[in-house]
């Protein structure tokens, strides 16, 4: 039996290849697949549900332990579909490669100790997604690792260097206070400190920000959000140069977080709308923005698109768009928003995000429980702050539900 190859044979095809020529979505549907012309040819990839992969001779298992042989040997090593899913992800981010790991939070972590080790000094923004604040906060001293936080400004940064200094991990728009970080500058400061440079790109995606481009090394996703779109998936990946992708694997292949090939499956079949589905949540949540900014029972809303929020020009300067995320401050705190929590009918309370069904929450009792006032304070979140996942409905039928809720 022939053994199965990660080096596929070259195929001249734009439909293999991803070539940097094409649109982000056409490379979303035909980067990373097999050749699909002739008779029977299928259209969509296969599930390669298995553990393990034969070898053709002992002969073959030898040059693969000697690292002679890409041969797959066992899906928490790499598999078919899973290779499928990470030559679409680095298409669309311009990256060398890229690796899909079981949840956004194995690719965080395997990522950052990958880099780090016990004694070195991690650089990352205050506003953080939740579950990577506490992998910072809680976990990594225990490894040794001492994390200093900076404001989204990136105000102070210099202050911070010391030699035991490794990485820069920003998040960009942050989640849930939807607050920019200027990329250039930030891109500008890790290169001057030889620091390796990640950003979390969940909520703008490949569609909207392209960090590669700007400089950055490594870029991560939670890919169970807007890269699967379904909301049916838990999901991760990352993007970068070989060189680090290659580091990220052999974490996988330590800790244990890789990917299931169904999962993997799924998310290939999400990416193959991520174009068309952004498009339709950034106006949504455009139109539903304008709609709460003007409310009598909201404080204040946080969208990139609206011209009141303070870093909407940065915005208009390194995003194609603004996004499918908004959040905003209910006037009366925390029981005007849940009141409105309990009341809406078309959006859904669940903690999740860019899938086709809107969804709001309450990130005190979410991403950001078990967090003190002031640690609330510098991630931007107050008691009354709800965050709003736009999804694919008519606007319309949006607005109303949310003009009902607040009433």
């Amino acid at each position: 039996m022939d053994v199965i190859m990660n080096d596929k044979p070259k195929d001249k095809s734009p439909h293999k290849t991803g070539s940097g020529k094409m649109g982000p979505q056409t490379k979303a549907i035909h980067a990373g697949e097999p050749p699909r012309h002739g008779v029977g040819a299928a259209v969509g990839p296969n599930i390669c549900r298995t553990s393990t992969f034969t070898f053709s001779s002992s002969e073959e298992m030898k040059l693969w332990a000697e690292g002679k042989s890409k041969a797959y040997i066992y899906t928490r090593y790499g598999n078919p579909t899973l290779t499928v899913a990470e030559e679409k992800i680095a298409a669309l981010e311009g990256a060398e490669a890229a690796v899909v790991t079981a949840s956004g939070m194995a690719a965080i972590s395997h990522t950052l100790l990958g880099i780090l080790k016990s004694g070195d000094e991690l650089i990352s923004t205050a506003q953080v997604y939740g579950g990577t604040y506490r992998l910072m906060r809680d976990v990594f001293p225990g490894l040794g690792i001492k994390v200093n936080r900076v404001d989204t400004d990136l105000a102070g940064m210099e202050e911070l260097v010391t030699p035991r200094t490794k990485a820069l991990y920003v998040e960009t728009p942050t989640n849930p206070s939807l607050r920019l970080v200027d990329l250039h500058k930030a891109v500008a400061f890790a290169k001057k400190h030889k620091l390796v440079s990640i950003i979390d790109n969940t909520f703008a995606t490949p569609v909207l920000q392209q960090p590669l481009a700007m400089g950055f090394d490594i870029v991560v996703h939670s890919a169970t959000k807007a890269l699967a779109g379904h909301s049916d998936i838990i999901a991760g990946a990352a993007a970068g140069s070989k060189h680090w992708m290659e580091i990220l694997r052999h974490m996988v292949i330590a800790l244990g977080g890789s990917m299931d090939p169904e999962a993997a499956f799924l998310l290939v079949r999400g990416i193959k709308t991520l174009g068309l589905r952004v498009e339709r949540q950034c106006a949504n949540a455009m139109a539903v923005s304008e709609f709460l900014e003007k409310h009598p029972n909201v404080e204040r809303v946080h969208y990139p698109g609206l011209k009141s929020h303070p870093d909407h020009a940065m915005a208009k300067r390194q995003m194609r768009g603004f996004g499918s995320m908004l959040a905003f401050d209910a006037k009366g705190g925390l029981p005007a928003a849940r009141r409105f929590c309990d009341r809406v009918q078309l959006f859904l309370l669940a903690a999740s995000l860019g899938g086709a069904e809107s969804l709001v929450i309450l990130p005190a009792y979410s991403s950001h429980y078990n967090m003190s006032d002031e640690e609330l304070r510098r991630a931007g979140v107050s008691p009354g702050t709800v965050r709003v996942s736009i999804g694919l409905e008519d606007s319309e039928d949006l607005i109303a539900d949310l003009e009902q809720a607040l009433a």
